[in-house]
C-alpha cells in the first residue's frame, strides 16, 4: 500500500519520458533500464514494480507498437525491475485478442511466455510476490472465475498457470474454428480476435495480407507447442496436477477441450511426435501424464527398492508364498463366510466389493489381475472342501454360492460403476468408449488367463453334470447345431457323441452370461471347447418336461413340479414366471410355485439366484389382498404357502446364502410379521398340504421363529454384541441392529444409489414394506424379547399365582408331566411357591391345550425352572425330565428356544450342582470318551499350540452342571431327520456355546455323548470340542495366533506344511482324509472357527501387534543370517537387495495377515481401539531387542513398515478408501486424532520410546501409503495439521512425501503445496 501511494503521475511522466527517449533515438534499452531503476529506487520504490509494469504495456498497446518499445520491455523483465508473471498476464489480455491484426505482437507474447512462464521460483522469489499475484487476479479474475475465494500466494499461482494453459487451449481452437464446438460455445478468456483501426505507418507498411497469414499459421502452431511445453515442464506440470487433483470440475472441461484439439485440429498433425503424445496422453490418463514428476516415491523406494508390478516382481519370493499371498484378506473373509454359526447383516457382495477396492489400491494391481486374482480366491474356497465333513454345518453348496453367484455379482457391480461414471460425466462418444471398456475389458483378460489353472477349475462330483451340460452348450453352439433350451436342459456328456468334459470354467463363464457380463463370443475362446460336433445327438427326448415346456404354457401337474424342484432356472424370465403364479395364483399353484423356488433354483441356481432369494424375501411379506377386511390377518390365508417357503429355506446352506445376499435384515422383517401373527392365533385352524401333511399355526410359527433366531445369537448375553461404543459386529447381531439396517434401505431406496447392491436390496426393501419397522412393530415379539433378556441377566422371577401366566404353567405342567400325576402338586409348589392351581379341566385339554404361541413361550422358563428343580430334588427322574421336555417340543416346537435361552441363563449362573453321567440316570460318554480326548490333543498339536492334560480330575466320572446335562439330553431325543433338523440347527450353536462355556471337560463329554448318537458327524462334534481350549485359554489363543503367522511366513516346520501362503494357513479344511481319524487341521481354519465365541476380543488388539513384531523380527534376523556370508562375494550388493524385497514382501503379507484377523474378529470397534490405544502407547514404550541394542540390522525399519501397512490395511478394511461405505462415517475423527498424534510427536511435544528408525519408517510409511493408496482420508483432515504434518517431514529431509500430503489435502493446501513445490524444486 506504501509503495502504491509513492508511485504518481510525476513518476509516471518521468518513466514514460525516458522510454520515449529511448525508443526515439533507439537508445540501449539496458541505459535505459538503469536510468529507470535508478530513478524509482532514488524514490523509494520496490522493484520490481508492478506499476512500472501496467505503464510499459500500456505504453506498447496500441501507440507504440514497435520493435524498439518491445526490447524495452524485454530488458525490464530480463533485469527483473518489472513482475515477469504480471506483465505476462497483463500481455495475455491484449495480444492475444488481437493475434489476426497483429500477429507480430501475439508472436512476442508468446516468445515472452516460452521465456518467463516456466521459471516459477525465479519469479516467486522476488520482492512483492504476494502483492503481484493479488493483483493479477484482480485484473484476470481467475479466483472468481473458478470460484475459488483465496489470498494465498502458491493458490493464486495454481490459478494463474491454469488460466494461462487454458487460455492458450482456447486460443488454438478458436484459431481453427473449433471454439463454438465446445459446451460452452465460447471462451472464458479473452481469445476472440478483435478489429483495430491501426496506423498504417507503425505497420511499416510492407507487411503483406500474405506475410500476416503466414505468420498467423506459425503463431497457431507454437501456440499448441508452448501448451505441450506446458504439460511436460517439470515445474508447470506439478502446477497443473495441483489444479487437476483440486478443481475436477474444472479440469474435466480443460481436458474436454484438449480431447476436442487432438481430435480435430489440422494443426497439431503438422507437429513433432512428442507434441502430439503428451496431448493424448492427458486425455487418456491424466494420473500418467499430469503426475510424472509429482509421484511420491514408495517408502521402499528410499531404502534402495525399485518397487514395480507385485504380480511380477514379487510373487514368488519368500518360501512359497507366491501372488496368492497378495488376496490373503479375501481368501480369510471367503472362508470365514462358510462359517455356519451365525450370519451376517452385511452383504458378502458389499464387503467383497470393500475389500477388493482396498486391496487394488493398495497393491496398485491392475483390475485384470484383480479379477484374476478374485475367481483365483473363490475357486480356492470350493477345492478346500470338495468333500466336507458331515455335520450342521455350510456345504458345498454355499461355496458355489461364493463361486458362482456371489463372486459375479461383485464383478458385475465393479463394471456396472465404472460404466455408470463413464455414462453421467463424459459426454463425449470417445471418452465413453474408453472408459466404458476399462474393466469389461480386463474382465474378459482375467478370465481367459484363468484357464490355464486347470487344477483348481477341477469339478467337485456332484457339480460334474452342470459342468458337463455347460460344456456341452458351448459345444453346440460353436458348431453351429440349431439347438434350443429344451436341448440343454436335458443334454449330459453321454449324450454328445464325442468327449465333452466340462469344469468350473465353464460354470464361471455362464454365470458371466447370465449376468450380461460376457456374451457367446466366449465360447470361441482359445480352449474352450475343444472339438466340434456336425449333428444333434439322438438320445435326446423328444417330449420335454422342464423349464422349456413349463415357458410354453405347460400345466403344473405333478411330474412338471418335480421336475421343476428338481433342476435350477437358468434364466430370469423362468424363475419370475414363478414368482407371479406364487403372487397371482391359485392356493395349490403358490404351494407349487414356492416349492419350485425353495428346490434346485435356490440352492444352485447360480445364474439366478440373487433373484430367487429376492422373491422368496418378498413371497414372505405378501401383498395385501384389494378385498381383504375384517380383523383377521391377511397372513392366515397365505400360511400352506407361507410355510413351504419357511422349510424351504429352513437348511444351513439356505439361510447362509441369504446372508451372502444381504437379506438378512429384510428376511428378519418379514418372520417377525409372521410370528407376530401366527403367534397370536389360537391353533384351532389348520391346513392340509398337497401331499397330505397337515399343518397348523403352531407349525407356521415355530417354522418362523426357529428360523428368525438364527439370523442372531439369541442365547448369548447382551454385553456380548459390541464392542466399545460401536454397533454389533460380524454374526453378534440383534432384532433392533437387523431392522435398523433394513429400514436404513428404505431411506436410500431408489435409483439414485451408486452403489448397484444397495440399490437392489433398497428395491427388496421398499417392495415388502414401504416404511420403516421397529421392534415396537411387534407387541408379543417385544414381550418375550425382554422376557429372554431378563431371564439371560438375573435368576428367574415375576410369576404371581392367579395370573394367566400362572394357569399356562400349570397347565403345561400337567400336560407334560401328566403320568406322574402323583407329583403334579409338588411340582406346581415348586414353581410357584403355592399349592393352589388355575382350575382343573378335562384330560383332553391338558393333551392339547389350546393355546396361542406366544402365551406359551412366556410360560415355558417357569414350567422348564419347575422340572429342573423337582430333578434336582429327586421328585423327577432325569428321564421323566427330559421326556416331559421333550413333550413339551413336541406340542410346540418353538418352545425349544426358550428352554435353550433359559438352561443357557442357569448354567452362567453356576447354582446347580453337577449330575454324574454313569449310563444310569444320565447317559454315559464313557463308550468314546478316551478317543474324543485323542482326536483333540491331535488337532492342537497339529496347529502348534502346546495345552495342559485334558484330563479332569484323573480317573473322576464324568459330570456336567444339571441344566448342561438335561439339555444334552434332551438334544440327542431328536431323532436325525429333516422335520427335527430345523430345530436342532438352532439347538446345536447353543448347546455348543453352552457346554464350551463350562470347566473342562464339559465339550468333550457333550461331542462325546453326541458323537454316540451321530457317528457320521463325529469329526465335526470333535473338531467342535477342540474350539473350546481357545475359550478358556487366551494364551493359547495367542499360540494359535502365532501359528498363524508362522504357517503364513513358512517360518517353522510344522506337520501340516513348511511352504508358507495361503496353503499352509488355511490348508484344504479338514475331515477323516487319513486313516486313523481326522487330518491335521490348518491353524487358519481353526481360528476363524473359534475367534467367535471368544468372550473378550480387545486382548487380542495388542497380542496381534505383538505377534506381528515377533514375526517382523524373525524375517529380520533371515535377512542377517541368510545374507552375511553372500554379502561379501562379488554380487553380494545386489543379493542384499533383493533379500530386503523379499522380506519387505514378507513383512507386508504379516501385516496383512495381522489386519485381516483385526478386520474380522472385531470389526469396527477393534481397529479404532487400534488407532486410539494400542499404536500411540506402544510407540510411547521401549521396545528394544538384542539387534537394535547393537545398532545394526534392518529391524527397527522392518518394524515401522509393517506396523504402516498393518494400520493403513486395517483403516481400508473397515472404512473402505473412499467414502461410501456407512462405517467411512466413523473415519474421520479416528483419523484426524491420529495424524494428530504423529504431528505432535513430530514437533517434540510427545515422548517416544521406540526406535527413531521405527518412527521414521512408520511415519513415512503410513504417510506415504495415504497419499499413494487412500486420498480421500487425507482429505478428511484439518488443513493446519496437514501442514504440521508437511513441516515436520522436511525436517526429516522427506520433501518429496511432504508436497505429496499438501497436494492430496484439497484446495485448502493446494497453495502450501505450490509454495513447496517451487521453493525446493522437487
Amino acid at each position: 500500500m506504501e509503495m502504491t501511494t509513492r508511485w504518481n503521475c510525476s513518476i509516471s511522466d518521468s518513466v514514460l519520458e525516458l522510454t520515449k527517449v529511448a525508443q526515439e533515438n533507439g537508445g540501449d534499452p539496458l541505459l535505459w533500464a538503469a536510468q529507470v531503476s535508478s530513478n524509482l529506487t532514488s524514490v523509494g520504490i520496490t522493484l520490481p514494480s508492478i506499476e512500472l509494469a501496467d505503464l510499459l504495456v500500456s505504453h506498447i498497446f496500441w501507440e507504440n507498437n514497435v520493435s524498439t518499445a518491445w526490447k524495452i520491455l524485454e530488458k525490464a523483465l530480463a533485469l527483473k525491475i518489472v513482475p515477469p508473471l504480471f506483465v505476462l498476464g497483463l500481455l495475455s489480455t491484449r495480444a492475444v485478442s488481437c493475434r489476426r491484426s497483429c500477429p507480430a505482437a501475439f508472436r512476442l507474447y508468446l516468445e515472452l511466455l516460452k521465456l518467463h512462464a516456466f521459471s516459477l521460483k525465479e519469479n516467486t522469489d522476488l520482492p512483492n510476490h504476494q502483492k503481484t499475484m493479488n493483483s493479477l487476479d484482480e485484473i484476470l479474475h481467475f479466483s472468481k472465475i473458478f470460484g475459488m475465494q483465496t489470498n494465498e500466494s502458491g493458490s493464486l499461482l495454481v490459478l494463474y498457470v491454469f488460466s494461462l494453459v487454458w487460455q492458450l487451449v482456447d486460443t488454438a481452437l478458436d484459431d481453427e474454428g473449433l471454439l463454438e464446438l465446445t459446451p460452452e460455445n465460447n471462451s472464458r478468456w479473452p481469445v476472440k480476435p478483435q478489429d483495430m483501426d491501426l496506423d498504417v505507418d507503425n505497420m511499416h507498411d510492407e507487411i503483406r495480407k500474405e506475410h500476416r497469414q503466414r505468420l498467423q499459421a506459425i503463431n497457431s502452431i507454437m501456440v499448441i507447442e508452448l501448451i505441450g511445453q506446458f504439460l511436460q515442464n517439470k515445474a508447470t506440470s506439478r502446477i497443473l496436477y495441483l489444479a487437476r487433483q483440486n478443481m475436477f470440475k474444472h479440469w474435466e472441461s480443460f481436458t474436454q477441450r484438449v480431447q476436442l484439439l487432438v481430435a480435430n485440429s489440422s494443426a497439431l498433425r503438422n507437429l513433432k511426435s512428442s507434441t502430439v503424445e503428451v496431448l493424448l496422453l492427458l486425455i487418456s490418463d491424466t494420473n500418467k501424464t499430469m503426475s510424472q514428476h509429482f509421484q511420491v516415491r514408495s517408502f521402499l523406494q528410499s531404502h534402495s527398492m525399485v518397487q514395480s508390478r507385485p504380480l511380477a516382481a514379487f510373487a514368488g519370493l519368500s518360501l512359497g508364498i507366491s501372488r496368492s499371498g497378495l488376496w490373503l484378506p479375501l481368501d480369510l473373509f471367503f472362508e470365514d463366510a462358510m462359517d455356519g454359526s451365525g450370519v451376517n447383516a452385511t452383504s458378502a457382495i458389499e464387503i467383497i466389493t470393500g475389500l477388493v477396492k482396498s486391496l487394488q489400491a493398495i497393491n496398485a494391481t491392475t483390475w485384470h489381475e484383480i479379477f484374476l486374482g478374485l475367481w483365483m480366491v473363490a475357486l480356492r474356497l470350493v477345492q478346500r472342501e470338495r468333500d466336507p465333513i458331515e455335520g450342521p454345518v455350510p456345504r458345498l453348496n454355499t461355496r458355489l454360492c461364493m463361486l458362482l453367484s456371489v463372486t459375479t455379482l461383485v464383478v458385475a457391480d465393479l463394471v456396472e460403476e465404472e460404466e455408470s461414471v463413464a455414462k453421467n460425466e463424459s459426454n463425449s462418444a470417445l471418452g465413453r468408449k474408453q472408459q466404458v471398456s476399462g474393466k469389461r475389458t480386463d474382465l474378459v483378460l482375467g478370465l481367459q488367463n484363468l484357464h490355464d489353472y486347470q487344477s483348481l477349475l477341477a469339478p467337485p462330483e456332484s457339480v460334474i453334470p452342470a459342468a458337463n451340460q455347460a460344456a456341452a452348450k458351448a459345444m453346440m453352439f460353436v458348431s453351429g447345431t440349431n439347438a434350443g433350451t429344451a436341448y440343454h436342459e436335458c443334454i449330459t456328456s453321454s449324450d454328445m457323441p464325442i468327449n465333452c468334459s466340462g469344469s468350473l470354467y465353464h460354470l464361471i463363464v455362464e454365470a458371466c452370461i447370465a449376468r450380461n457380463l460376457l456374451d457367446t463370443s466366449a465360447y470361441f475362446w482359445p480352449g474352450y471347447v475343444d472339438v466340434h460336433i456336425n449333428q444333434l445327438p439322438h438320445t435326446i427326448p423328444t417330449q420335454m418336461t422342464g423349464w422349456s415346456a413349463f415357458m410354453k404354457g405347460a400345466a403344473l401337474t405333478p411330474v412338471m413340479i418335480n421336475a421343476l424342484v428338481s433342476s435350477p432356472a437358468s434364466s430370469f424370465a423362468e424363475i419370475n414366471k414363478v414368482f407371479e403364479i406364487a403372487v397371482k395364483g391359485s392356493t395349490d399353484e403358490r404351494i407349487a410355485a414356492a416349492s419350485i423356488l425353495c428346490g434346485a433354483s435356490l440352492s444352485h441356481g447360480w445364474n439366478v439366484q440373487e433373484h430367487t432369494v429376492y422373491f422368496i424375501t418378498k413371497l414372505l411379506s405378501p401383498p395385501v389382498p384389494v378385498n381383504h377386511c375384517g380383523n383377521e390377518s391377511y397372513l392366515i390365508d397365505h400360511a400352506p404357502m407361507l410355510n413351504v417357503l419357511l422349510v424351504g429355506i429352513a437348511p444351513v446352506d439356505c439361510v447362509q446364502i441369504f446372508s451372502l445376499h444381504g437379506l438378512v435384515p429384510e428376511l428378519a422383517g418379514s418372520l417377525m410379521t409372521i410370528c407376530e401373527v401366527f403367534g397370536s392365533c389360537v391353533p384351532d385352524i389348520s391346513w392340509t398340504m398337497i401331499t397330505g401333511e397337515e399343518i397348523s399355526v403352531h407349525a407356521v410359527f415355530s417354522n418362523a421363529f426357529a428360523l428368525l433366531l438364527k439370523l442372531w445369537r439369541f442365547n448369548h448375553p447382551p454385553i456380548e454384541y459390541g464392542v466399545g461404543d460401536v454397533p454389533p459386529v460380524g454374526s453378534q447381531l440383534t432384532p433392533e441392529y437387523l431392522l435398523l439396517v433394513r429400514n436404513s434401505y428404505l431411506v436410500s431406496s431408489g435409483n439414485s444409489l451408486k452403489d448397484p447392491n444397495r440399490r437392489r436390496l433398497a428395491q427388496v426393501a421398499s417392495s415388502t414394506s414401504s416404511k420403516p419397522i421397529f421392534v415396537d412393530s411387534f407387541p408379543k415379539l417385544k414381550v418375550w424379547y425382554r422376557q429372554h433378556l431378563a431371564c439371560i441377566a438375573s435368576p428367574l422371577t415375576g410369576l404371581v399365582n392367579g395370573t394367566p401366566v400362572h394357569c399356562t404353567v400349570d397347565t403345561l405342567l400337567n400336560m407334560v408331566y401328566k403320568k406322574i400325576s402323583a407329583r403334579n402338586q409338588s411340582v406346581n409348589t415348586a414353581t410357584s411357591g403355592s399349592s393352589s392351581s388355575c382350575g382343573t379341566g378335562s384330560e383332553d385339554v391338558y393333551l392339547r391345550p389350546k393355546i396361542p404361541a406366544w402365551d406359551i413361550l412366556e410360560a415355558v422358563p417357569f414350567v422348564a425352572d419347575a422340572a429342573l428343580t423337582a430333578c434336582a430334588h429327586g421328585i423327577l427322574s432325569p428321564r421323566e425330565l427330559c421326556t416331559g421336555l421333550k413333550d413339551l417340543a413336541d406340542y410346540l416346537p418353538a418352545t425349544l428356544a426358550t428352554i435353550v435361552s433359559y438352561f443357557s441363563a442357569e448354567v452362567t449362573r453356576g447354582v446347580w450342582k453337577s449330575v454324574f453321567m454313569n449310563g444310569t440316570d444320565w447317559p454315559s460318554p464313557a463308550a468314546n470318551f478316551s478317543n474324543v480326548e485323542e482326536q483333540i490333543k491331535k488337532i492342537l498339536a497339529a496347529t502348534g499350540v502346546d495345552i495342559p492334560s485334558l484330563a479332569a480330575g484323573g480317573s473322576s466320572p464324568a459330570a456336567l452342571p444339571l441344566p448342561l446335562a438335561a439339555f444334552v439330553s434332551l438334544t440327542i431325543t431328536y431323532k436325525l431327520d429333516k422335520a427335527s433338523q430345523r430345530f436342532l440347527n438352532l439347538a446345536g450353536p447353543a448347546l455348543e456355546h453352552l457346554a464350551a462355556g463350562c470347566p473342562w471337560p464339559c465339550m468333550p463329554i457333550v461331542a462325546s455323548l453326541w458323537t454316540q448318537k451321530a457317528k457320521r458327524w463325529s469329526d465335526f462334534l470333535v473338531f467342535s470340542a477342540s474350539r473350546t481350549v481357545f475359550l478358556h485359554s487366551n494364551d493359547a489363543v495367542v499360540q494359535l495366533l502365532r501359528s498363524c503367522f508362522s504357517a503364513t511366513l513358512g517360518l517353522n516346520s510344522s506337520c501340516i506344511s513348511n511352504n508358507g501362503g495361503i496353503g499352509s494357513l488355511l490348508g484344504h479344511g479338514f475331515g477323516s482324509h487319513f486313516s486313523g481319524g481326522i487330518s491335521p487341521v490348518a491353524p487358519g481354519i481353526l481360528y476363524l472357527r473359534v475367534y467367535r465365541s471368544i468372550r473378550d476380543i480387545m486382548f487380542l488388539r495388542d497380542n496381534i501387534v505383538s505377534l506381528l513384531m515377533r514375526t517382523v523380527e524373525d524375517i529380520a534376523n533371515g535377512i542377517s543370517s541368510e545374507s552375511s556370508e553372500r554379502l561379501k562375494k562379488p554380487n553380494g550388493l545386489k543379493y542384499g537387495h533383493a533379500s530386503l524385497a523379499a522380506s519387505i514382501t514378507r513383512v507386508k503379507l504379516a501385516a496383512s495377515l495381522g489386519a485381516s484377523i483385526m478386520f474380522l474378529t472385531g470389526g469396527l470397534g477393534l481397529v479404532q481401539s487400534l488407532f486410539k490405544e494400542t499404536l500411540p502407547s506402544w510407540f510411547m514404550s521401549i521396545h528394544r531387542t538384542k539387534q537394535e541394542c547393537n545398532g545394526s540390522g534392518m529391524l527397527p525399519m522392518l518394524r515401522g513398515y509393517a506396523l504402516a501397512y498393518l494400520a493403513v490395511l486395517c483403516g481400508a478394511f473397515t472404512w473402505g478408501v473412499a467414502s461410501s461405505s456407512s462405517a467411512s462415517k466413523r473415519r474421520p475423527n479416528i483419523i484426524r486424532n491420529h495424524m494428530e498424534f504423529l504431528a505432535s510427536a513430530l514437533d517434540g511435544k510427545i515422548s517416544l520410546g521406540c526406535d527413531p528408525a521405527t518412527w521414521h519408517a512408520y511415519v513415512s510409511g503410513f504417510m506415504s501409503l495415504m497419499v499413494r493408496c487412500t486420498p480421500t482420508w487425507i482429505l478428511e483432515v484439518n488443513v493446519e495439521l496437514l501442514k504440521r504434518l508437511s513441516k515436520g517431514l522436511r525436517r526429516w529431509s522427506e520433501e518429496e512425501l511432504a508436497l505429496a500430503l499438501l497436494g492430496v489435502g484439497g484446495a485448502s493446501t493446494m497453495g502450501s503445496a505450490a509454495e513447496l513445490m517451487i521453493e525446493t524444486e522437487i
